[in-house]
Protein backbone atom coordinates (compact mmCIF):
# COMPACT_ATOMS: atom_id res chain seq x y z
CA UNK A 1 0.00 0.00 0.00
CA UNK A 2 1.01 3.33 -0.53
CA UNK A 3 2.48 5.72 1.43
CA UNK A 4 -0.76 8.27 0.94
CA UNK A 5 -3.10 5.51 1.76
CA UNK A 6 -1.40 4.65 4.66
CA UNK A 7 -1.49 8.45 5.63
CA UNK A 8 -3.67 9.12 8.96
CA UNK A 9 -4.66 12.22 6.62
CA UNK A 10 -3.61 13.22 2.75
CA UNK A 11 -2.51 16.68 3.02
CA UNK A 12 -2.46 19.68 0.34
CA UNK A 13 1.16 20.07 -1.27
CA UNK A 14 2.12 23.49 -1.26
CA UNK A 15 5.74 23.90 -1.76
CA UNK A 16 7.79 21.28 0.24
CA UNK A 17 5.06 21.02 2.78
CA UNK A 18 2.42 18.73 3.29
CA UNK A 19 -0.37 21.12 4.78
CA UNK A 20 -3.44 18.52 6.78
CA UNK A 21 -4.59 21.17 8.71
CA UNK A 22 -6.90 23.89 7.08
CA UNK A 23 -9.89 26.15 6.49
CA UNK A 24 -12.48 23.75 5.60
CA UNK A 25 -13.51 20.44 6.51
CA UNK A 26 -11.51 17.18 4.93
CA UNK A 27 -12.87 14.81 2.39
CA UNK A 28 -13.68 11.33 3.19
CA UNK A 29 -12.27 9.30 0.09
CA UNK A 30 -14.58 6.31 -0.92
CA UNK A 31 -12.85 3.38 -3.00
CA UNK A 32 -15.57 2.69 -5.37
CA UNK A 33 -15.09 -1.11 -5.90
CA UNK A 34 -16.10 -1.94 -1.92
CA UNK A 35 -17.60 1.38 -1.06
CA UNK A 36 -15.74 1.98 2.11
CA UNK A 37 -13.39 4.78 3.18
CA UNK A 38 -10.17 4.69 1.43
CA UNK A 39 -8.53 7.97 3.25
CA UNK A 40 -8.94 11.19 4.56
CA UNK A 41 -8.08 13.65 2.48
CA UNK A 42 -7.22 17.53 3.40
CA UNK A 43 -9.25 20.58 1.18
CA UNK A 44 -8.09 23.41 0.24
CA UNK A 45 -10.08 26.49 0.91
CA UNK A 46 -9.04 30.47 -0.67
CA UNK A 47 -6.77 30.61 2.84
CA UNK A 48 -4.48 27.61 1.51
CA UNK A 49 -5.56 28.65 -2.37
CA UNK A 50 -3.84 32.03 -1.74
CA UNK A 51 -0.91 30.06 -0.28
CA UNK A 52 -0.22 28.10 -2.93
CA UNK A 53 -0.66 30.84 -5.83
CA UNK A 54 2.30 33.02 -3.34
CA UNK A 55 4.36 29.99 -3.75
CA UNK A 56 4.49 29.29 -7.58
CA UNK A 57 4.76 32.92 -8.10
CA UNK A 58 8.08 32.47 -6.00
CA UNK A 59 8.81 29.38 -7.89
CA UNK A 60 8.07 30.38 -11.71
CA UNK A 61 10.44 33.30 -11.17
CA UNK A 62 13.13 30.51 -9.86
CA UNK A 63 12.29 28.57 -12.72
CA UNK A 64 12.65 31.04 -15.48
CA UNK A 65 15.96 31.64 -13.98
CA UNK A 66 17.21 28.70 -15.01
CA UNK A 67 18.91 27.97 -18.54
CA UNK A 68 16.96 26.01 -20.86
CA UNK A 69 19.24 23.05 -20.99
CA UNK A 70 18.88 22.93 -16.64
CA UNK A 71 14.83 23.12 -16.94
CA UNK A 72 14.95 20.77 -20.13
CA UNK A 73 16.98 17.77 -18.40
CA UNK A 74 14.67 18.53 -14.96
CA UNK A 75 11.53 17.46 -16.78
CA UNK A 76 13.55 14.54 -18.34
CA UNK A 77 14.29 13.91 -15.00
CA UNK A 78 11.50 14.39 -13.64
CA UNK A 79 9.80 11.30 -16.54
CA UNK A 80 12.52 8.92 -15.42
CA UNK A 81 11.39 9.65 -11.79
CA UNK A 82 7.52 8.92 -13.25
CA UNK A 83 8.65 5.93 -15.09
CA UNK A 84 10.13 4.24 -11.57
CA UNK A 85 6.84 4.88 -10.11
CA UNK A 86 4.06 4.04 -12.99
CA UNK A 87 3.32 0.93 -10.67
CA UNK A 88 2.35 2.88 -7.67
CA UNK A 89 0.89 5.59 -9.67
CA UNK A 90 -1.67 3.47 -11.22
CA UNK A 91 -2.69 1.93 -8.08
CA UNK A 92 -3.51 5.16 -6.84
CA UNK A 93 -5.40 5.91 -9.86
CA UNK A 94 -7.28 2.89 -9.65
CA UNK A 95 -8.10 3.43 -5.92
CA UNK A 96 -8.87 7.41 -7.00
CA UNK A 97 -12.09 5.84 -9.38
CA UNK A 98 -12.30 2.65 -9.83
CA UNK A 99 -11.02 2.24 -13.21
CA UNK A 100 -9.02 -1.13 -13.35
CA UNK A 101 -5.93 -1.73 -12.72
CA UNK A 102 -5.24 -3.38 -16.07
CA UNK A 103 -6.02 0.32 -17.55
CA UNK A 104 -2.99 1.69 -16.32
CA UNK A 105 -2.35 3.86 -19.99
CA UNK A 106 -3.11 7.30 -17.66
CA UNK A 107 -0.06 7.03 -15.77
CA UNK A 108 2.12 6.25 -18.70
CA UNK A 109 0.71 9.25 -20.40
CA UNK A 110 2.12 11.40 -17.55
CA UNK A 111 5.73 9.75 -18.73
CA UNK A 112 5.06 10.51 -22.46
CA UNK A 113 4.21 14.15 -22.32
CA UNK A 114 6.72 15.16 -19.73
CA UNK A 115 9.43 13.75 -22.48
CA UNK A 116 7.76 15.48 -25.47
CA UNK A 117 7.52 18.62 -24.45
CA UNK A 118 10.36 18.48 -22.52
CA UNK A 119 11.89 19.14 -25.79
CA UNK A 120 10.42 22.18 -26.59
CA UNK A 121 12.56 23.99 -24.11
CA UNK A 122 15.19 24.49 -25.87
CA UNK A 123 13.62 24.87 -29.08
CA UNK A 124 12.42 28.36 -30.54
CA UNK A 125 9.01 29.63 -29.55
CA UNK A 126 9.32 32.87 -31.21
CA UNK A 127 9.99 34.43 -34.72
CA UNK A 128 11.03 37.82 -36.23
CA UNK A 129 9.14 39.03 -39.20
CA UNK A 130 9.80 41.89 -41.88
CA UNK A 131 8.30 45.71 -41.39
CA UNK A 132 7.24 47.00 -44.84
CA UNK A 133 9.30 50.36 -46.10
CA UNK A 134 11.56 49.91 -42.80
CA UNK A 135 14.71 48.29 -41.62
CA UNK A 136 13.26 47.93 -37.44
CA UNK A 137 13.79 44.48 -36.57
CA UNK A 138 10.43 43.12 -35.35
CA UNK A 139 10.31 40.42 -33.31
CA UNK A 140 7.75 37.86 -31.82
CA UNK A 141 8.46 36.55 -28.42
CA UNK A 142 6.57 33.60 -26.43
CA UNK A 143 6.27 33.76 -22.70
CA UNK A 144 4.88 32.31 -19.57
CA UNK A 145 2.05 33.41 -18.05
CA UNK A 146 3.37 32.75 -14.71
CA UNK A 147 1.31 30.64 -12.82
CA UNK A 148 -1.67 28.99 -14.46
CA UNK A 149 -4.07 27.11 -12.86
CA UNK A 150 -5.17 23.80 -13.80
CA UNK A 151 -8.73 21.99 -12.83
CA UNK A 152 -9.09 18.46 -13.29
CA UNK A 153 -11.87 16.08 -13.00
CA UNK A 154 -12.33 12.58 -10.99
CA UNK A 155 -11.76 10.94 -13.83
CA UNK A 156 -8.73 11.79 -15.48
CA UNK A 157 -6.30 13.64 -13.01
CA UNK A 158 -3.26 11.85 -14.47
CA UNK A 159 -4.31 12.51 -18.37
CA UNK A 160 -5.05 16.34 -17.24
CA UNK A 161 -1.70 16.45 -15.15
CA UNK A 162 -0.25 14.63 -18.31
CA UNK A 163 -1.46 17.21 -20.70
CA UNK A 164 -1.77 20.14 -19.17
CA UNK A 165 1.07 20.32 -16.70
CA UNK A 166 3.73 18.84 -18.88
CA UNK A 167 3.29 21.92 -21.25
CA UNK A 168 2.57 24.45 -18.75
CA UNK A 169 6.43 23.49 -17.39
CA UNK A 170 7.80 23.59 -20.51
CA UNK A 171 6.58 27.29 -21.62
CA UNK A 172 8.11 28.32 -18.20
CA UNK A 173 4.68 28.47 -15.88
CA UNK A 174 4.48 27.17 -12.40
CA UNK A 175 0.97 25.23 -11.54
CA UNK A 176 -1.32 25.35 -9.08
CA UNK A 177 -3.51 22.04 -10.04
CA UNK A 178 -6.55 21.23 -8.12
CA UNK A 179 -7.52 17.53 -8.69
CA UNK A 180 -11.10 16.95 -7.56
CA UNK A 181 -11.73 16.17 -4.02
CA UNK A 182 -13.42 12.76 -5.04
CA UNK A 183 -9.84 11.15 -6.87
CA UNK A 184 -7.22 13.54 -5.55
CA UNK A 185 -4.55 10.29 -4.11
CA UNK A 186 -2.75 10.09 -7.68
CA UNK A 187 -2.14 13.95 -8.58
CA UNK A 188 -1.18 14.24 -4.90
CA UNK A 189 1.45 11.24 -5.09
CA UNK A 190 3.09 13.01 -8.59
CA UNK A 191 3.01 15.98 -6.72
CA UNK A 192 5.66 14.46 -4.15
CA UNK A 193 7.45 13.07 -7.17
CA UNK A 194 8.25 16.62 -8.80
CA UNK A 195 9.90 17.38 -5.51
CA UNK A 196 11.82 13.94 -5.64
CA UNK A 197 12.97 14.73 -8.95
CA UNK A 198 14.42 18.13 -8.28
CA UNK A 199 11.97 20.81 -9.59
CA UNK A 200 11.48 23.65 -7.54
CA UNK A 201 9.35 23.51 -4.32
CA UNK A 202 6.20 25.47 -5.44
CA UNK A 203 6.53 24.44 -8.80
CA UNK A 204 3.73 22.19 -8.95
CA UNK A 205 1.21 22.69 -6.01
CA UNK A 206 -0.93 19.82 -5.24
CA UNK A 207 -4.41 21.03 -3.24
CA UNK A 208 -7.45 19.00 -3.75
CA UNK A 209 -10.85 21.14 -2.97
CA UNK A 210 -14.42 21.52 -3.83
CA UNK A 211 -16.33 24.50 -4.99
CA UNK A 212 -15.15 26.84 -2.47
CA UNK A 213 -11.49 26.18 -3.30
CA UNK A 214 -11.89 25.98 -7.22
CA UNK A 215 -13.31 29.60 -7.15
CA UNK A 216 -10.94 30.91 -4.76
CA UNK A 217 -8.37 29.55 -7.67
CA UNK A 218 -10.41 31.07 -10.65
CA UNK A 219 -10.98 34.42 -8.82
CA UNK A 220 -7.33 34.76 -7.77
CA UNK A 221 -5.72 38.11 -9.26
CA UNK A 222 -2.33 36.44 -9.56
CA UNK A 223 -3.20 33.26 -11.76
CA UNK A 224 -2.43 34.22 -15.39
CA UNK A 225 -4.49 31.24 -17.02
CA UNK A 226 -7.01 28.78 -16.10
CA UNK A 227 -7.13 25.04 -17.83
CA UNK A 228 -10.36 23.78 -16.65
CA UNK A 229 -11.37 19.92 -17.84
CA UNK A 230 -15.01 19.00 -16.84
CA UNK A 231 -18.64 19.57 -17.33
CA UNK A 232 -20.63 22.33 -19.13
CA UNK A 233 -22.30 23.37 -16.22
CA UNK A 234 -19.43 24.07 -13.64
CA UNK A 235 -17.29 25.37 -16.97
CA UNK A 236 -19.83 28.05 -17.47
CA UNK A 237 -19.21 29.43 -13.55
CA UNK A 238 -15.61 29.10 -13.84
CA UNK A 239 -16.23 31.48 -17.09
CA UNK A 240 -18.51 33.55 -14.96
CA UNK A 241 -15.69 33.80 -11.94
CA UNK A 242 -12.58 34.23 -14.34
CA UNK A 243 -14.29 37.21 -15.96
CA UNK A 244 -13.83 39.11 -12.88
CA UNK A 245 -9.79 39.87 -13.53
CA UNK A 246 -10.37 39.10 -17.27
CA UNK A 247 -8.33 35.47 -16.95
CA UNK A 248 -8.00 33.65 -20.19
CA UNK A 249 -9.37 29.97 -20.01
CA UNK A 250 -9.08 27.19 -21.91
CA UNK A 251 -12.12 24.45 -21.35
CA UNK A 252 -12.42 20.72 -22.35
CA UNK A 253 -16.05 19.88 -21.80
CA UNK A 254 -18.03 16.81 -22.37
CA UNK A 255 -18.84 14.48 -25.24
CA UNK A 256 -22.08 12.57 -26.79
CA UNK A 257 -19.16 10.92 -29.52
CA UNK A 258 -21.15 9.14 -32.87
CA UNK A 259 -19.11 5.81 -33.84
CA UNK A 260 -20.15 4.99 -36.76
CA UNK A 261 -19.45 1.55 -38.32
CA UNK A 262 -20.33 1.32 -41.95
CA UNK A 263 -21.26 -2.29 -43.93
CA UNK A 264 -17.76 -2.72 -45.29
CA UNK A 265 -16.29 -2.41 -41.66
CA UNK A 266 -14.49 -5.78 -40.30
CA UNK A 267 -17.31 -6.34 -37.63
CA UNK A 268 -15.35 -8.25 -35.51
CA UNK A 269 -12.94 -5.22 -35.07
CA UNK A 270 -15.31 -2.71 -35.06
CA UNK A 271 -17.66 -4.18 -32.38
CA UNK A 272 -14.55 -5.12 -30.32
CA UNK A 273 -13.05 -1.35 -30.45
CA UNK A 274 -16.99 -0.35 -30.06
CA UNK A 275 -17.15 -2.39 -26.75
CA UNK A 276 -13.73 -1.09 -25.08
CA UNK A 277 -14.51 2.45 -26.47
CA UNK A 278 -17.82 2.50 -25.14
CA UNK A 279 -19.13 1.06 -21.82
CA UNK A 280 -15.98 -1.15 -20.67
CA UNK A 281 -13.49 1.56 -20.77
CA UNK A 282 -13.49 3.09 -17.80
CA UNK A 283 -16.87 2.03 -17.56
CA UNK A 284 -17.98 4.61 -19.64
CA UNK A 285 -17.07 7.49 -17.43
CA UNK A 286 -15.32 8.92 -20.20
CA UNK A 287 -15.27 12.36 -22.07
CA UNK A 288 -13.94 10.12 -24.84
CA UNK A 289 -16.65 7.43 -24.44
CA UNK A 290 -18.36 6.65 -28.05
CA UNK A 291 -21.82 6.73 -26.47
CA UNK A 292 -23.67 7.21 -29.56
CA UNK A 293 -23.36 3.81 -32.09
CA UNK A 294 -24.29 4.18 -35.93
CA UNK A 295 -24.43 1.36 -37.58
CA UNK A 296 -25.38 0.88 -41.41
CA UNK A 297 -28.64 -1.55 -41.50
CA UNK A 298 -27.28 -4.02 -44.06
CA UNK A 299 -25.33 -5.36 -40.97
CA UNK A 300 -27.66 -3.88 -38.12
CA UNK A 301 -28.19 -7.61 -36.31
CA UNK A 302 -24.78 -8.71 -37.71
CA UNK A 303 -22.65 -6.19 -35.39
CA UNK A 304 -25.34 -6.21 -32.62
CA UNK A 305 -24.49 -10.17 -32.01
CA UNK A 306 -20.95 -9.49 -31.59
CA UNK A 307 -21.44 -6.48 -29.64
CA UNK A 308 -23.05 -8.35 -27.35
CA UNK A 309 -20.89 -10.74 -27.18
CA UNK A 310 -17.46 -9.01 -26.54
CA UNK A 311 -19.45 -7.17 -23.63
CA UNK A 312 -20.90 -10.51 -22.49
CA UNK A 313 -16.70 -11.42 -21.97
CA UNK A 314 -15.94 -8.54 -19.88
CA UNK A 315 -14.17 -9.71 -17.07
CA UNK A 316 -16.65 -7.60 -13.77
CA UNK A 317 -14.42 -7.56 -10.27
CA UNK A 318 -12.22 -6.00 -8.22
CA UNK A 319 -10.55 -3.13 -9.94
CA UNK A 320 -7.15 -3.86 -8.13
CA UNK A 321 -7.35 -7.48 -9.56
CA UNK A 322 -5.07 -7.18 -12.60
CA UNK A 323 -7.78 -9.73 -14.67
CA UNK A 324 -10.70 -7.54 -14.58
CA UNK A 325 -11.46 -5.54 -17.80
CA UNK A 326 -14.54 -3.64 -15.98
CA UNK A 327 -14.97 -1.69 -12.61
CA UNK A 328 -17.88 0.29 -10.36
CA UNK A 329 -19.10 3.97 -11.19
CA UNK A 330 -17.49 6.43 -8.96
CA UNK A 331 -20.18 6.82 -6.71
CA UNK A 332 -23.55 5.71 -5.18
CA UNK A 333 -24.67 8.70 -6.51
CA UNK A 334 -23.52 8.13 -10.17
CA UNK A 335 -24.95 4.92 -9.93
CA UNK A 336 -28.53 5.53 -8.87
CA UNK A 337 -28.14 8.64 -11.34
CA UNK A 338 -27.18 6.59 -14.64
CA UNK A 339 -30.08 3.47 -13.85
CA UNK A 340 -32.56 6.11 -13.44
CA UNK A 341 -31.55 7.78 -16.96
CA UNK A 342 -31.90 4.38 -18.30
CA UNK A 343 -35.46 3.24 -16.75
CA UNK A 344 -36.31 6.76 -17.86
CA UNK A 345 -35.35 5.68 -21.81
CA UNK A 346 -36.80 2.53 -21.81
CA UNK A 347 -39.84 3.70 -20.24
CA UNK A 348 -40.50 6.46 -22.60
CA UNK A 349 -39.66 4.16 -25.45
CA UNK A 350 -36.34 5.52 -26.44
CA UNK A 351 -34.71 2.57 -27.25
CA UNK A 352 -34.84 -1.30 -26.72
CA UNK A 353 -32.42 -2.64 -23.68
CA UNK A 354 -30.91 -5.30 -25.26
CA UNK A 355 -28.13 -5.92 -21.72
CA UNK A 356 -27.33 -4.77 -18.74
CA UNK A 357 -29.85 -2.27 -16.77
CA UNK A 358 -29.41 -3.15 -13.51
CA UNK A 359 -26.77 -2.67 -10.28
CA UNK A 360 -25.16 -5.96 -9.39
CA UNK A 361 -25.86 -6.60 -6.43
CA UNK A 362 -25.13 -10.13 -5.21
CA UNK A 363 -21.52 -11.45 -4.21
CA UNK A 364 -18.37 -10.17 -3.38
CA UNK A 365 -19.06 -6.96 -6.24
CA UNK A 366 -22.97 -6.12 -3.79
CA UNK A 367 -21.08 -3.09 -1.92
CA UNK A 368 -19.48 -1.81 -4.51
CA UNK A 369 -21.00 0.62 -6.98
CA UNK A 370 -21.21 -2.15 -10.23
CA UNK A 371 -23.70 -1.52 -12.97
CA UNK A 372 -24.11 -4.17 -15.94
CA UNK A 373 -22.41 -2.88 -19.18
CA UNK A 374 -25.95 -1.63 -21.12
CA UNK A 375 -27.06 -1.84 -24.82
CA UNK A 376 -30.20 0.20 -25.92
CA UNK A 377 -30.66 -0.69 -29.62
CA UNK A 378 -32.69 1.14 -32.51
CA UNK A 379 -32.43 4.21 -30.11
CA UNK A 380 -33.77 7.93 -31.24
CA UNK A 381 -31.26 10.31 -31.78
CA UNK A 382 -33.46 13.40 -30.61
CA UNK A 383 -34.06 11.35 -27.09
CA UNK A 384 -32.76 12.51 -23.87
CA UNK A 385 -30.45 9.39 -23.59
CA UNK A 386 -28.82 10.29 -26.84
CA UNK A 387 -28.26 13.93 -26.39
CA UNK A 388 -27.31 13.72 -22.87
CA UNK A 389 -23.91 12.79 -21.80
CA UNK A 390 -24.84 9.59 -19.43
CA UNK A 391 -21.16 9.41 -18.35
CA UNK A 392 -21.65 5.66 -17.29
CA UNK A 393 -21.57 2.32 -19.25
CA UNK A 394 -24.70 2.65 -21.48
CA UNK A 395 -24.21 3.44 -25.09
CA UNK A 396 -27.42 3.72 -27.74
CA UNK A 397 -27.22 1.85 -30.77
CA UNK A 398 -28.70 3.08 -34.39
CA UNK A 399 -29.56 2.83 -37.71
CA UNK A 400 -28.81 4.60 -41.10
CA UNK A 401 -29.16 4.14 -44.62
CA UNK A 402 -26.30 6.31 -46.20
CA UNK A 403 -23.15 7.94 -45.42
CA UNK A 404 -25.12 11.34 -45.66
CA UNK A 405 -27.18 9.99 -43.13
CA UNK A 406 -24.68 8.64 -40.91
CA UNK A 407 -22.74 12.42 -40.98
CA UNK A 408 -26.28 14.14 -40.39
CA UNK A 409 -27.20 11.84 -37.32
CA UNK A 410 -23.46 12.20 -36.11
CA UNK A 411 -23.46 15.87 -35.91
CA UNK A 412 -26.70 16.35 -34.35
CA UNK A 413 -25.83 16.84 -31.11
CA UNK A 414 -24.13 20.57 -29.25
CA UNK A 415 -21.61 18.18 -28.60
CA UNK A 416 -18.22 17.71 -30.95
CA UNK A 417 -15.65 16.10 -29.18
CA UNK A 418 -14.87 12.77 -30.62
CA UNK A 419 -15.69 11.08 -33.39
CA UNK A 420 -15.21 7.36 -34.27
CA UNK A 421 -15.31 5.88 -37.92
CA UNK A 422 -14.87 2.13 -39.12
CA UNK A 423 -14.95 1.64 -42.51
CA UNK A 424 -12.36 0.05 -45.13
CA UNK A 425 -13.05 2.23 -47.44
CA UNK A 426 -9.81 5.18 -47.73
CA UNK A 427 -12.18 7.97 -49.86
CA UNK A 428 -14.65 7.62 -47.36
CA UNK A 429 -13.09 7.72 -44.51
CA UNK A 430 -11.08 11.07 -45.53
CA UNK A 431 -14.77 12.68 -47.23
CA UNK A 432 -16.65 11.75 -43.93
CA UNK A 433 -13.85 12.71 -41.41
CA UNK A 434 -13.94 16.10 -43.02
CA UNK A 435 -17.89 16.54 -42.82
CA UNK A 436 -17.57 15.21 -39.25
CA UNK A 437 -18.13 18.71 -36.41
CA UNK A 438 -15.69 17.04 -34.09
CA UNK A 439 -11.76 18.12 -32.49
CA UNK A 440 -10.70 15.02 -32.86
CA UNK A 441 -11.89 11.49 -35.25
CA UNK A 442 -10.32 8.41 -35.03
CA UNK A 443 -10.80 6.09 -38.04
CA UNK A 444 -10.21 2.37 -37.33
CA UNK A 445 -9.35 2.53 -33.56
CA UNK A 446 -10.69 4.04 -30.26
CA UNK A 447 -9.56 7.26 -29.21
CA UNK A 448 -5.48 7.37 -28.64
CA UNK A 449 -4.42 10.69 -26.97
CA UNK A 450 -0.96 11.25 -27.37
CA UNK A 451 1.58 14.35 -27.03
CA UNK A 452 2.32 14.71 -30.57
CA UNK A 453 -1.96 15.66 -31.23
CA UNK A 454 -3.66 18.49 -30.36
CA UNK A 455 -7.01 17.56 -28.53
CA UNK A 456 -10.38 19.72 -28.02
CA UNK A 457 -13.56 20.02 -28.75
CA UNK A 458 -15.90 21.75 -31.20
CA UNK A 459 -18.89 23.23 -29.92
CA UNK A 460 -19.76 22.58 -26.48
CA UNK A 461 -17.11 20.30 -26.24
CA UNK A 462 -14.95 23.17 -24.75
CA UNK A 463 -12.24 25.34 -27.04
CA UNK A 464 -8.46 25.63 -26.43
CA UNK A 465 -6.43 22.33 -26.89
CA UNK A 466 -4.16 19.97 -25.10
CA UNK A 467 -1.35 18.14 -27.19
CA UNK A 468 0.97 19.12 -29.87
CA UNK A 469 2.50 22.53 -30.82
CA UNK A 470 -1.10 23.97 -30.15
CA UNK A 471 -1.43 22.69 -26.58
CA UNK A 472 2.03 24.59 -25.84
CA UNK A 473 0.65 27.64 -27.12
CA UNK A 474 -1.87 27.49 -24.78
CA UNK A 475 0.37 27.99 -21.60
CA UNK A 476 2.24 30.95 -23.53
CA UNK A 477 1.19 34.43 -23.86
CA UNK A 478 2.57 36.75 -27.23
CA UNK A 479 4.94 39.67 -26.83
CA UNK A 480 5.63 41.77 -30.06
CA UNK A 481 8.86 43.79 -29.67
CA UNK A 482 9.75 46.37 -32.19
CA UNK A 483 13.44 47.52 -32.03
CA UNK A 484 14.19 50.95 -34.46
CA UNK A 485 16.81 50.76 -36.90
CA UNK A 486 16.73 53.14 -39.24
Amino acid sequence: MTTILRSSIAGLLIGPDRITSTSVDPHSHIYPGTGERNATVALAGPEEIDLAVTTARAAQRQWAALGVDRRRDALIDLADVVHEHLDELAELNTHDYGVPISYAGNAVMVEQFLRHFAGYVDKPHGSSTPIDGSTDLNLIEREPYGVVGVIAPWNGALVVAASCVAPALAAGNAVVFKPSEEAPLAALRLGELCLEAGLPPGLVNIVPAAAVGAEALVRHPDIGKIHFTGGGYTARAVLTAAAENLTPVVTELGGKSANIVFADADLDIAAARSAHQGPLMQSGQSCACASRILVHDAIYDAFIERLLVVIGAARIGDPLDPTTTFGPVISGAALERILAAVDRAVDQGAGKLLAGGHRIAEGALAQGYYLEPTVLGDVDNRSVLAQTETFGPVVSVMRFSDDAEAVRIANDTRYGLNAFVHTRDLNRAHTVARQLESGSVWINQGSRISPQGPYGGYKQSGFGRTGGLEGLREFQQVKNIRIGLS
